[in-house]
């Protein structure tokens, strides 16, 4: 079986502010129809092997900031710098649906990014078997969609977006509309896979609880324009798991951040 290999600076778990950095956002604003300003001066630093979270209301702007990095829309004011030339599949995507084609087996699903590039499904089909054996479904590659719950068809597209092996994923509340065991297994696994592959990745979420258990870093962002107006680092040690989940260390953590969004939604001082 193939094997997808790790990213360097991931890897290696270099301290925070000891990475070397992937991107910049630099007075980013982004405006639709001319009117509605969805992003206001954003600044954002990036540094390889990062686990970010984007945390803050609804229309503050986390999924347009999303969009801009991955290259799906232009900004109206700003810059994304990056640290080097980027080439195709140096970003993975996983969007709030799993968006998989239901016409084809959860392999065949897997395989489009390579598709997309004219590659066969023969030539990787060896790391398209990795994907699936990473996200733990080796055994479903000849399933359809219609046959998967929904927990499973958020590890096709997390396979999906980690076939390529990207340096960077941009995943846009992937977990919202699961249940919370379910949302709390895939967190876990997202962070063993992460520790698998390494590679750096870009998390957006409503939860409090979510963004503290995944991130090393926690941008809160606040609505109306959309920026980012507070950053919290979160210092506890990987691998997490359930007893990380139970701690006074997370509990404290989490206070610091609920804290955080609340001043960013102007209900605290």
């Amino acid at each position: 079986m193939t094997h997808l290999s790790p990213h360097p600076v991931s890897a290696e778990v270099l301290p925070l502010g000891q990475r070397p950095r992937l991107l910049e956002m630099a007075g980013i604003s982004k405006v639709f129809n001319g009117q509605v300003t969805a992003l206001q001066g954003m600044n954002l630093t990036l540094d390889e092997g990062d686990f970010l979270s984007l945390l803050g209301p609804s229309g503050c702007g986390k999924s347009t900031a999303l969009r801009l990095i991955a290259g799906l829309m232009r900004p109206t004011a700003g810059r994304i710098l990056w640290n080097g030339p980027q080439s195709r599949g140096d970003i993975g995507v996983v969007f709030q649906e799993p968006t998989l084609m239901p016409w084809a087996t959860v392999a065949r699903n897997v395989w489009l990014p390579f598709r997309l590039r004219g590659q066969s499904f023969a030539s990787v089909k060896g790391r398209i078997e990795t994907a699936l054996d990473l996200v733990g479904l080796s055994n479903f590659a000849g399933s359809y969609p219609r046959e998967l719950s929904g927990g499973m068809k958020m590890r096709v597209s997390i396979a999906r977006a980690f076939v390529t092996n990207p340096r960077l994923i941009l995943m846009d509340e992937p977990f919202a509309a699961l249940d919370e065991i379910t949302r709390q297994k895939l967190n876990n696994d997202l962070l063993a896979l992460k520790e698998k592959i390494g590679c750096t990745v870009i998390f957006v979420t409503h939860s409090v609880f979510e963004s503290v258990f995944l991130s090393d870093r926690i941008v809160v962002m606040a609505a109306r324009p959309g920026r980012v107006v507070e950053e919290v680092r979160v210092p506890a040690p990987y691998p997490r798991d359930m007893g990380f989940r139970t701690s006074p260390e997370y509990a404290a953590q989490t206070l610091v951040v609920s804290k955080a969004l609340r001043r960013a939604m102007g209900e605290e001082a």
